[in-house]
């Protein structure tokens, strides 16, 4: 009997073992073993810059280039986490609320700059960088109130019905972007002037883009936002407390409805918010509304449902997984291997539901 237990055992931990020998395989690589492309005679090892070890300012960026992917994503996620996560919302048309934040922002700084298609060369203030995002964030959380209470309120948990509804609405917001803003070009929100820089990084050694760096900063500084008010407010505790119980939250003479939607506003406005810095550090154009929905579900499932820490997490591992792979995968034979980057990233979501079903933090329901 103790000898088939212990192969139980064995069996229970093997895959375990097997995940972390790859990962401390991936490690090793990308420290140790990876050459550069322009080594004479490529091998499987052949990579965008080699390893570590051999070009750390290049590992460096890449490093910071996941984390500041990450801090975008997390934007993006914690408020799909809010809305999907913690409320059980199904709203399939979060992503068109990013693409509506970054069109608006982008004509509200248009109208403030006096400017024509795009804002070359001009110095934008902060104020005209801040007021477009402040208008996105009401605009689309007025959008999102009015989704709530309309479509979504009478439904609360028909998944199927609410998932029906959601995607007939991203429908009809993506043909109405496409016709009434910018021509359904893609569209660029410029950064703050000051912003447009390289700056060194004493302790690391590099020379790095500030505004990915204040990308980062907005980050984290929603997620220390989001905490305070999920977890040291009446009002997050209200919302915590109606996801677990609604009937005895409800019965307590709390207007739970009133507290949903407020959430609900949020949520859709740290999706126009996210829109606006994406569009700011690249550009928003019709079509990315189905990309950072699956991106912001990716994260989530990764993380766990509801939990702001897993969205954090997940995040994370999704910008670094993004990353790293574009530029330490194998570059031999016409760049065979770099194309497949984003497919590590499912890989990653699968690792994680084969052995965490509820995500890295998240709870059984």
């Amino acid at each position: 009997m103790s000898e088939r237990i212990a192969q139980l055992d064995v069996r229970r931990r093997a895959p375990t073992v097997i995940v972390g020998l790859l990962v401390g395989f991936a490690l090793l690589y990308i420290i140790v073993l990876a050459t550069p492309s322009t080594d004479i005679g490529g091998n499987w090892r052949t990579t965008t810059f080699g390893s570590a070890i051999d070009d750390w300012q290049s590992f460096t960026r890449t490093l910071l280039n996941g984390l500041t992917f990450a801090a975008l994503l997390f934007i993006v996620a914690s408020g799909f986490s809010l809305i999907f996560g913690l409320m059980r919302v199904v709203n399939m048309a979060y992503g068109s609320l990013y693409l509506i934040g970054g069109y608006v922002a982008y004509e509200v700084q248009q109208k403030m700059t006096g400017s024509g298609f795009t804002i070359p060369g001009i110095e934008v203030s902060t104020w005209e960088w801040v007021l477009p995002a402040m208008v996105a964030a009401g605009v689309v959380g007025l959008i999102g109130l009015f989704v709530q209470q309309v479509f979504l309120s009478w439904n609360q948990g028909q998944e199927l019905r609410q998932a029906l509804i959601t995607i007939a609405i991203s429908v009809i917001i993506a043909d109405q972007i496409i016709a009434h803003f910018n021509k359904g070009l893609a569209s660029t929100v410029t950064w703050p002037g000051w912003s447009n820089r390289l700056v060194e990084l004493p302790l690391l050694g590099v020379d790095y883009s500030l505004a990915r760096l204040v990308m980062l900063f907005l980050g984290v500084a929603v997620g220390f936002a989001l905490w305070v008010w999920l977890y040291r407010t009446r009002t997050g505790l209200v919302i915590r407390a109606g996801v677990d119980d609604l009937q005895m939250t409800s019965a307590l003479g709390v207007n739970i409805k009133r507290t949903l939607a407020l959430a609900f506003v949020v949520g859709s406005a740290l999706a126009a918010f996210g829109g606006v810095v994406g569009a700011s550090q690249g550009a928003v154009a019709p079509g990315q509304d189905g990309q950072w929905l699956l991106n912001s579900l990716v994260v989530v499932i990764i993380g766990g449902m509801g939990s702001l820490l897993g969205a954090a997490v997940g995040s994370l591992l999704y910008g670094l997984t993004f990353s790293f792979s574009a530029v330490y995968l194998p570059t031999i034979g016409d760049n065979c291997c770099t194309q497949y980057s984003i497919v590590f990233t499912f890989i990653l979501l699968a690792l994680v539901l084969a052995f965490r079903p509820q995500g890295l933090f998240g709870k059984f329901t």
